[in-house]
């Protein structure tokens, strides 16, 4: 069976360099063309064979088995939206991948969030440590090999070269993946190969390829096998073009496509059946989203090819879906069914208490879902497309009995405007964003800092046990009311709190508390202050060296041993069982259980 070209992904956290590396063995200007340098769109790239030999130049020397892989399809990654899509039953299209990480700060979330996503999809991937020149000290060199370039450097620079190197190693074993230098791994198949690079020199970069091609040919070479039958492949993106409608840029990673040829796509409400008007293939090293030509049309393609489909009835395609040549009706009606069991096996409708996620693509949604899931978020309903105003009334119901997972989470799209105005009446929350870490740290901020407000109204709310003792000598007014000097023994004492002796006799409530003359609201164990407490007399109900403790209602002292045991200090939770060994030696025996 005939070997087709490897499907590679970049991934990284966002300004590593992952456009920048792939720009500069590209040589187009994608990078300096995009907003905010960031990339915003998905792109593919087709290396010849040829041309990867080129540039991996004098290394080839080295390397001692023949490359026979036709070169490599490397999918440019903004956010992992590419990575999401390249998906199908059962695991990945993307056969390998490179982890871009900046040598200067690191593993950084969205490295974190590759790696989960990687093993998820049981992806193998290598690292490529970006931006060795900016390394202090680093002397840049004319050559891609890394290795000539570390004999042009100080020993100081290639220790620090190091020191990074194994910094990253150890971030990696925490996360239980062995790595190493390229150069001096033994096991390819056990050990993370970790290639210092640079986009803006190009130092390294024939290393990458290298490693790249030759895991792919010794690993891979069976996953690679393809055939001449009907082609199979996934959409990347959907998009209206000048002149051609509504389009889907898509990987074909088995098979071959002709044009004329009758597929079936995933879609809202239902898979899409239509034929291939078009096919517009990128010349070889060219982008399917920024080619420096026009796109050329051909009348078929083989894998592994990114190519833009132009069809009619495209408009509800969607990104993350199948796609798939029938060659007759009934090859069309069970591969309706197959993309549709696929779709409903990632989308959720539940009648429990959760969540509402939507996304932009079948494959953000299933790794959004996968997350979640992790974090231990329930999900009610997991969908594709924008926010309507039916779905924000639903989540308002939700909001009603659990006000903590009554929020709509939404990445990258958005609330039509009529749900927009509706979450605002309702008070519907709705968090937004393209980075799912961020999304579901969004959400979880905002669920710890309602929890926390929440516990605090209800901390204002209870009564807290206390106890003091009327000092002998500090009788400021004897009633009307009584004015006092105390010392607080244990727990803590505050205004508008009913009192009783230590034989459960009721005595008044404290009124007022002051402390070098100025009113405070709470006094705690040791604090010496003045009380004033109504409805007790100096001399009749109470008097100077007396104990008093705060009455705690029944229904008080059962919540704070139940719900906030671990809101009391140490004297506090002393004092309360103290307090109900007085209840039950003058109440009765089972008070406060």
């Amino acid at each position: 069976m005939p070997i087709r070209q490897p499907i590679v992904t970049m991934l990284g956290h966002i300004d590593t360099g992952k456009t920048s590396l792939l720009d500069k063995i590209r040589g187009t200007g994608v990078q300096a063309r995009e907003a905010g340098g960031i990339t915003q769109q998905i792109g593919a790239s087709f290396f010849p064979l040829s041309t990867v030999k080129e540039l991996v130049g004098p290394l080839m020397k080295t390397f001692k088995r023949e490359l026979t892989l036709p070169g490599l399809l490397i999918i440019d990654t903004p956010g992992h939206a590419a990575f999401f899509n390249l998906r199908k039953r059962g695991g990945a299209v993307a056969d390998i991948a490179i982890l871009v990480v900046d040598i200067v700060d690191g593993l950084q979330p969205q490295t974190y969030e590759s790696l989960r996503i990687l093993r998820a999809r049981k992806t193998p991937f290598l690292i490529a440590l970006n931006k060795v020149d900016r390394q202090p000290g680093w002397k840049p060199q004319d050559t891609w090999v890394i290795t000539e370039s570390l004999k042009a450097q100080s020993e100081f620079v290639k220790g620090e070269l190091d020191k990074k190197i194994y910094e990253v190693m150890g971030d990696l074993s925490r996360e239980n993946i062995q790595s190493d230098r390229y150069d001096r791994i033994r096991n390819f198949a056990k050990t993370v190969a970790i290639v210092p690079t640079s986009a803006k020199t190009g130092e390294g970069l024939s290393e990458l390829l290298l490693v790249l091609i030759g895991l792919a040919q010794q690993f891979l070479e069976e996953q690679l096998q393809t055939t001449k039958g009907p082609a199979k492949g996934v959409v990347l993106e959907v998009k209206e073009e000048p002149g051609l409608g509504v389009t889907v840029d898509t990987i074909i990673y088995d098979g071959v496509l002709h044009q004329g040829d009758t597929i079936v796509v995933g879609g809202l409400p239902e898979p899409i059946t239509t034929h291939v008007r078009a096919l517009l293939m990128p010349k070889p090293l060219d982008e399917i989203r920024d080619p420096r030509e026009r796109f050329s049309p051909v009348k078929e393609v083989v894998a592994a090819a990114g190519i833009k489909i132009a069809a009619p009835y495209l408009d509800d395609a969607i990104a993350g879906s199948g796609l798939f040549v029938a060659n007759s009706d009934d090859e069309v009606e069970s591969i309706k069914e197959r993309i549709t069991h696929d779709m409903e096996a990632v989308r959720i409708e539940t009648d429990k208490i959760g969540v509402l996620l939507k996304a932009d693509t079948l494959g953000s949604l299933e790794a959004l879902i996968d997350y979640l899931k992790g974090r231990e978020i329930p999900i009610r309903r997991a969908d594709i497309g924008d926010i309507s105003k039916k779905e924000v009334k639903a989540v308002s119901t939700v909001y009603e009995n659990d006000p903590f997972v009554g929020v709509i989470l939404a990445f990258n799209v958005r609330p039509l405007p009529d749900a927009a105005k509706e979450a605002d009446e309702l008070g519907v929350p709705i968090f937004q964003s393209q980075i799912i870490y961020d999304l579901v740290d969004q959400y979880e901020n905002w669920v710890s800092d309602k929890r926390r407000k929440l516990e605090e109204a209800m901390l204002e709310e209870l009564i807290f046990p206390g106890k003091f003792e009327i000092l002998p000598g500090y009788v400021f007014r004897q009633s009307n009311p009584a004015v006092v000097g105390v010392k607080v023994l244990a727990g803590r004492i505050s205004a508008k709190s009913n009192l009783i002796t230590p034989d459960n006799r009721r005595i008044g409530s404290i009124q007022q508390i002051q402390d070098s003359g100025e009113t405070i609201s709470t006094a705690r164990i040791g604090a010496e202050v003045a009380v004033s407490i109504r409805g007790a007399t100096v001399g009749r109900q109470i008097d100077e060296g007396d104990i008093l403790y705060i009455d705690l209602p029944e229904g008080m002292v059962i919540r704070l041993n139940q719900e906030f045991k671990d809101k009391l200090s140490a004297d506090e939770q002393e004092l309360l069982q103290e307090f109900l060994e007085l209840k039950r030696k003058h109440v009765q025996p089972f008070w406060g259980v």
